[in-house]
């Protein structure tokens, strides 16, 4: 088994590929007629965002949306560049909010976190040496 995709289900789809082709400058690949489904160019593994509307169809019970919480959720999607200095102030620059700003680990990565419009958590890394 492998991960296939990650889907962020947010207020609007093509608001959410538009920030992250500025702040993050990654290609969109779709975005359905619909405007419920769009996925970026993002390597092998697919990110993907979907409506709300549509996850009301997918989960009748309801979910927790990462646009309505004040606090973001616990998972994230990380990003990995060699100039994360750059790459965060390029976020924070589209519209994103600064959790944390780059930081070095005692490991050597350096990492920073932003949240973005929608309220999806992104950290942003360098590579991990190993």
């Amino acid at each position: 088994m492998k991960l296939g995709y990650t889907i962020i289900y947010v207020p609007n789809v093509a608001e959410s590929l538009l920030f992250f082709e500025s702040a993050f400058g990654m290609s969109k690949r779709f975005l359905h007629e619909s405007g419920d489904y769009g996925e970026l160019e993002t390597g092998e593994t697919t990110l993907a965002f979907a409506s709300h509307e549509l996850g009301k169809t997918n989960f009748p019970a309801g979910f927790v949306a990462a646009s309505d919480s004040t606090k973001p959720l616990g998972i994230e999607i990380a990003l990995v560049t060699s100039s994360v200095a750059e790459a965060h102030a390029k976020a924070l620059a589209a519209g994103a909010t600064e959790l944390k700003e780059p930081e070095a680990k005692p490991w050597g990565q350096v990492v920073s976190y932003v949240r973005c419009p929608d309220g999806t958590l992104v950290e942003i890394c360098s590579p991990v040496d190993g």
